[in-house]
């Protein structure tokens, strides 16, 4: 089974290449499966209902978030009504949403859980003691983690604790692709950072301007997105739906 891993949709630009190459890309890739880390898909940072249902109505299957989910109220009532979107599972219980998702595709079906960072990070708890519990329940062969953290050795070491456990820990959160998409020993896929889908000519999605203002003076700036042309990260996972192992995994940079 092949699935289609989106690295973090930036505003209305990168929502809107998504619309366009998205069609193309599962076909020229036999795709079965889609997810999309859709944190900051809306105008001017978080996700709205919006931006939500224009990543489903794209071809987007499953939606997977992180520390930006909340910043826009809108989307409290979306999280507890509308299924195939996700939030940070080690997030508190009482918050709105559900943290894990279980995509039925016939023949086989395929757990995406999401998963906040503790490093550098908002207080949460802690994301490998939550993982323990949560594969305790589940019994899907196919199961994707979306690890939304900034430290690159929280990530790494989440996914060699998964490593045989898991099928693929994808990290997200930094927009930046990073080059070390591996198979671990036990047939875990794993890449540190999906990247960025949104305007490729920024700071991570924002204008120049804005950030280097903020740098430079040390005062408070409006973080605009920029309107720069756009291009897509992700990865591409082969997965072995008769033992839920990778077998292969392939970055994608499509501009």
């Amino acid at each position: 089974m092949k699935i289609l891993f989106i690295g973090d949709v930036v505003g209305s630009g990168g929502c809107e290449y998504v619309r366009n190459r998205l069609p193309s890309l599962k076909k020229e890739h036999d795709i079965a499966v889609t997810i999309a880390n859709g944190e900051n898909s809306a105008i001017g940072n978080g996700i709205l209902p919006q931006s939500a249902r224009h990543l489903f109505d794209s071809g987007v299957d499953i939606i997977t978030t992180g520390n930006h989910v909340f910043k826009r109220k809108e989307i409290y009532p979306y999280l507890d009504e509308t299924q195939g979107i996700i939030r940070p599972a080690n997030i508190s219980a009482k918050c709105p949403g559900r943290g894990l998702f279980v995509l039925d595709c016939g023949r086989d079906k395929v757990c995406v859980i999401n998963l906040i960072g503790q490093v550098y990070m908002e207080p949460v708890d802690n994301p490998f003691c939550k993982m323990d519990r949560l594969l305790q329940k589940n019994e899907n062969k196919i199961t994707i983690v979306d690890f939304h953290a900034e430290a690159t050795s929280e990530k790494g070491a989440m996914a060699h604790y998964l490593d045989g456990r898991v099928s693929a820990v994808i990290g997200t959160h930094t927009h930046v692709q990073t080059c070390d998409e591996q198979i671990l020993p036990r047939g875990t896929g794993f890449i540190t950072d999906a990247g960025m889908t949104g305007p490729q000519l920024s700071v991570l999605g924002v204008t120049p301007e804005s950030i280097i203002s903020k740098l430079t003076t040390g005062m408070p700036a409006k973080f605009e997105t920029s309107e720069n042309p756009c291009f897509l990260n992700g990865v591409i996972l082969d997965i072995d739906s008769s033992s839920g192992k990778c077998v292969g995994i392939k970055r994608v940079m499509d501009n």
